[in-house]
C-alpha cells in the first residue's frame, strides 16, 4: 500500500482576536505609569496623533492662534474624523471631571522639573565600596592591604564571607595566617558584623562592639542558637542556671542585633503606588475621579486632517494617513474602553462598599468578581484583568482594587461577612491577648462563636499564619 502526501482544503471556524481587540484587553490590564509609557511611545510611532494638552499650550503662546481654522476643502473624510473627534471629545470629558482636583495643565516647565528631579537621583554605595574606603583610609598598605582586597571581593551582599579562610588561602597562594589577620581587620570595620562566616558569628561580632554587652546573651548566642531560634527559654535557663524571664530579656537584647548587616548597602525595594482612581467624598457621597497627570490626552493633528482632504496630496501620503488615522483611532477608543470599564466596576465597589469608606475595615462587604461582571456588563475575567495592578486613593488610605474583593463567610445569623474582616477580628483578638498566657487556636475559635462567627479551629489557624503571628509557645512570656 503506497503512501501519497495530499493537499485537502477544508473550512473551519475559529475564534482569532484581531490586533485591535488584543490592544484593547492589554491596555485593560496595564497599570497607570506603563499606560503613559505605551501612549507616548505610540505618539512618536503615529505622528497623527498628538497632546491637546501640549498643542493648546503651543497655540496659545504662537503668534498665529487663529490659523487652526477649517479649509472648506475638509469634506471627502470629514465623517471620519467627525466620529474620532467625538470619541476624543468624550474621552476628554472622562477625564475632566472635577476642575479642582488633580486637572491642572501640566506645562513644559512641570515636565522639566519632573525629569530633573528623576535623573537627579543618584547611585546608592554597595556594601563593597563601603568596605573599600574603609580600607582606603586605614594605616595598613602593601600586601596586607591587597590580601584585605581579595578578602572583600568574597563578601556577599549580606555581609557574610562566602569561603572559609582556608579555601581563599589555597585559591589565592596566601598564607592562612595572612588570611587571618586581614579577614579580623575587616571584621572591625562598619557595619559590625561584616565578614562573619555564619549567623552564630555575625553575632557574636556584632556583641563584642557593643559598650558593656549583656553577658548572659553573649553566651546564648555562642551556645544555644539551635534553642534560641525555637525560643525554648526554660532549658536554656536550666542549662544556664538562671530563670526563663532573664532568657527572654537577653532574647530581645540580641534580637536588636542585625543578621544581615550587609543589607543596609543594598537596593531600594520601595514600592511606590501611583493610583489610577481618586475617590472624592462629597458631603454624604463619593465622587469618581481619574488620575490625569500622567496620560496625554490625544487628539489627530489637525495638520495631518488638512494634508489628507487637500486635493493636492499624493495618493501615497493619503494611504499613509489613512493607516495612521485608523491606528490613531483604535488607541483612543480602546483607552475610552478602558476607562469606562474601570469606572463601571468602582463604581460598583463604592455603592457596595459605602460603609467601608464610611466607617473602616469592619464594614467590608463580602463581594465577588462574578456579581460585578454581569452589572458593568462583561465577562469576569475582564474584570479580573480591569482590576489587576490598579490602585484608588481614598479618604480610608489607597488600596489596590482587587482589595475589595474577598471570599464570604457565614454567621450565625445567616448573613455574609469579609472574611477580611474576620481576619482583622482575630488581628485584634490576638494584639489583646494577655501576653503572659497567650490564646490558642481552639480559644479564638470560641471568642468568634460568642460573635456568632463559626470558624473551623484549623481556618484560624490558616488566619493566623496569614497575619504572621507565631503559635502561642512562641508568642509566651515569662
Amino acid at each position: 500500500m503506497a503512501l501519497t502526501i495530499q493537499q485537502i482544503p477544508r473550512m473551519d471556524q475559529r475564534m482569532i482576536l484581531s490586533p485591535q481587540m488584543q490592544q484593547a484587553i492589554y491596555l485593560l490590564q496595564v497599570p497607570l505609569q506603563e499606560l503613559s509609557v505605551i501612549i507616548r511611545n505610540e505618539m512618536v510611532q503615529n505622528p497623527l496623533l498628538e497632546d491637546s494638552n501640549e498643542q493648546r499650550e503651543a497655540t496659545d503662546a504662537g503668534p498665529n492662534a487663529d490659523s487652526d481654522k477649517q479649509d472648506p476643502g475638509e469634506l471627502e473624510f470629514q465623517a471620519e474624523v467627525d466620529r474620532l473627534a467625538e470619541m476624543s471629545d468624550e474621552w476628554k470629558e472622562y477625564f475632566f471631571q472635577d476642575q479642582n482636583f488633580s486637572s491642572r495643565r501640566y506645562y513644559s516647565v512641570d515636565e522639566e522639573k519632573r525629569n530633573f528631579m528623576e535623573n537627579s537621583i543618584t547611585r546608592s554605595e554597595t556594601l563593597s565600596e563601603h568596605l573599600l574606603n574603609q580600607l582606603n583610609t586605614s594605616l595598613i598598605t602593601g600586601p596586607e592591604k591587597a590580601v584585605a582586597e581579595i578578602i572583600i571581593g568574597y563578601i556577599d551582599e549580606n555581609g557574610y564571607l562566602t569561603e572559609t579562610p582556608e579555601d581563599i588561602s589555597l585559591q589565592s597562594g596566601i598564607s592562612p595566617e595572612e588570611v587571618e589577620s586581614a579577614l579580623k581587620l575587616i571584621q572591625t570595620f562598619h557595619p559590625a558584623g561584616v565578614g562573619a562566616q555564619d549567623l552564630r558569628e555575625c553575632l557574636l561580632n556584632q556583641l563584642k562592639t557593643r559598650k558593656n554587652p549583656d553577658p548572659l546573651a553573649y553566651e546564648i548566642v555562642d551556645r544555644f542558637m539551635a534553642e534560641l531560634g525555637a525560643k525554648k527559654y526554660p532549658i536554656i535557663a536550666r542549662a544556664l542556671k538562671t530563670t526563663p524571664e532573664m532568657v527572654q530579656q537577653a532574647a530581645e537584647y540580641i534580637s536588636a542585633l542585625d543578621p544581615k548587616p550587609g543589607r543596609i548597602f543594598g537596593p531600594d525595594d520601595t514600592f511606590y503606588v501611583t493610583p489610577d482612581i481618586y475617590l472624592k467624598k462629597d458631603d454624604d457621597d463619593y465622587r469618581i475621579v481619574f488620575n490625569r497627570e500622567y496620560t496625554p490626552r490625544l487628539r489627530i493633528s489637525n495638520q495631518y486632517r488638512k494634508l489628507l482632504t487637500n486635493p493636492e496630496t499624493s495618493e501615497k501620503t493619503r494611504e499613509y494617513i489613512r493607516e495612521k488615522l485608523s491606528g490613531g483611532l483604535w488607541l483612543i477608543k480602546n483607552i475610552r474602553l478602558r476607562q469606562e470599564t474601570l469606572y463601571k466596576i468602582t463604581e460598583e465597589i463604592v455603592k457596595r462598599q459605602k460603609e467601608f469608606f464610611d466607617k473602616g475595615v469592619a464594614y467590608l462587604r463580602p463581594l465577588r468578581m462574578t456579581e460585578v461582571a454581569p452589572i458593568v456588563g462583561v465577562h469576569e475575567s475582564t474584570v479580573s484583568r480591569a482590576v489587576a495592578n490598579k490602585y484608588i486613593q481614598t479618604p480610608r488610605g489607597t488600596f489596590p482594587l482587587r482589595y475589595f474583593f474577598t471570599s464570604s463567610l457565614t454567621n450565625s445569623a445567616g448573613d455574609d461577612i469579609s472574611s477580611l474582616s474576620v481576619k482583622k477580628m482575630i488581628e485584634k483578638i490576638f494584639a489583646e491577648e494577655d501576653r503572659h498566657h497567650p490564646l490558642s487556636d481552639q480559644e479564638v475559635v470560641k471568642m468568634l462563636a460568642e460573635q456568632s462567627i463559626e470558624l473551623a479551629r484549623r481556618t484560624v489557624a490558616k488566619y493566623r499564619k496569614a497575619l504572621k503571628i507565631p503559635a502561642s509557645h512562641l508568642r509566651k512570656r515569662y
